[in-house]
């Protein structure tokens, strides 16, 4: 009977200790740094109606976030919010969700004129944005343009510079005063399903722009603009671009490269399942004609469908969209380029032009399954300095 008890007694106290282990570690559970603490920018003085400036309101949201140790959304609800010049800066304690349900809206072109980028991601590593729309209000600009009076440039609309792990998803951009989205000198970045828009004739409105960049993926994505849907600059490394729909625009380019003597070279692009209409160029390589160290290389075209497309293939080594042209040969390698299953009509009688270097002739260029017609007849073909692989 005696042994019964205190075996009675011992599995109580095993009871006991097992319940307070399991209570401390649910405790310990619910405090856990890993859990998302949100910061909502009307809660910072931010106002959803379009007029009031809410940057400040904005950037103080942002510093709360990136103190945070816990992982942190910044969001930002339903209504329309102005903001000038944003600068989102700081290597931050946690990963930053950015939560868009309304819309940002730009300042008129005579405010942003004394600032380079409306919105601005410098330094920053861990960040995603989710959803949004983008409002840069560039239509005035473009009028100002047309008219050459003088205007400024204009401010590209969302920028990451020196950032990493990057995601930007479900994000719209419209009319935007310069460039849409800009990628530079950042590493790891993920753009899916962005949709930018702008007027087919609006001057310098490239899409996504992408430049001294590694690991890049831009994919189910939707462009129609005024310049390039995608221009890939100097010192990019390891693009991918897939299921694209591009035009009106400038289509997808590699450059312009060469303006400088000494420039980083670009490498290891794949542009796969990309539907062009409309558009001025279809898959273009731009280089200006004088010298340079770059290069092109390693470049893969596949899976592409061209309506009606002025230039559906060219490479240009004597670039120059002015009337300063260095009128010198470019100093630019382009090598190991690949155009794979591109279908679809031209609209104008020659579809592919090849204008290569005579200093630094094309070499390693492959065509499989390429097939254009101009007026229901097979689009015809311009090589110089180009070496083509059979």
């Amino acid at each position: 009977m005696a042994n019964l008890m205190v075996n009675s007694v011992s599995h109580i106290i095993v009871v006991i200790i097992i319940f307070i282990f399991f209570f401390f570690c649910i405790k310990t559970s619910s405090a856990s740094p890993t859990s998302t603490r949100t910061f909502n920018v009307v809660h910072y003085g931010a106002k959803p109606d379009g007029l009031t400036d809410s940057t400040k309101a904005f950037i103080a949201a942002w510093h709360e976030a990136c103190s945070s140790i816990n992982p942190a959304t910044i969001y930002v609800p339903v209504g329309k919010f102005l903001l000038h010049n944003a600068v989102f800066q700081g290597k931050c304690k946690n990963n930053i969700s950015i939560r868009i349900e309304g819309t940002l809206v730009a300042p008129p072109y005579k405010v942003t004129k004394f600032f380079e980028n409306w919105v601005l991601f410098e330094g920053v590593n861990g960040v995603s944005i989710f959803g949004g729309i983008l409002d840069g209000q560039g239509a005035s600009l473009w009028a100002c343009k047309k008219s050459h009076k003088g205007c400024p440039k204009g401010a590209t609309t969302l920028r990451f510079k020196r950032s990493s792990n990057i995601e930007l998803n479900g994000v719209t951009s419209v009319n935007s005063q310069l460039y849409h989205i800009v990628i530079e000198e950042s590493y790891n970045v993920k753009v899916q399903g962005a949709k930018v828009s702008a007027s087919g004739d609006s001057p310098n409105t490239d899409g996504i722009h992408v430049q001294l960049s590694k690991d890049i993926t831009i994919f189910d994505s939707r462009i129609a603009t005024g310049d390039d849907c995608i221009s890939v600059g100097p010192g990019t490394t390891n693009l991918w671009i897939e299921n694209i729909a591009c035009g009106p625009g400038h289509g997808i380019s590699i450059g312009s490269l060469g303006k400088e003597l000494k420039e980083a070279g670009v490498e290891d692009v794949t542009v796969k399942s990309v539907r062009l209409s409309g558009t001025k160029n279809g898959l273009r390589i731009k280089t200006w004609g004088r010298p340079s160290s770059g290069y092109a290389r390693n470049i893969h075209f596949q899976n592409v469908v061209m309506n009606k497309v002025k230039n559906p293939i060219i490479i240009d080594q004597q670039y120059c969209p002015d009337k300063h042209c260095p009128h010198k040969v470019s100093g630019i390698k382009i090598s190991e380029i690949t155009y794979e299953n591109i279908h679809g009509t031209s609209a104008t009688k020659v579809g592919i032009m090849l204008d290569c270097s005579s200093e630094q002739p094309c070499s390693g260029i492959r065509m499989e399954d390429v097939n254009l017609t101009y007026e229901d007849k097979p689009a015809q073909a311009s090589c110089i300095n180009a070496n083509i692989d059979q």
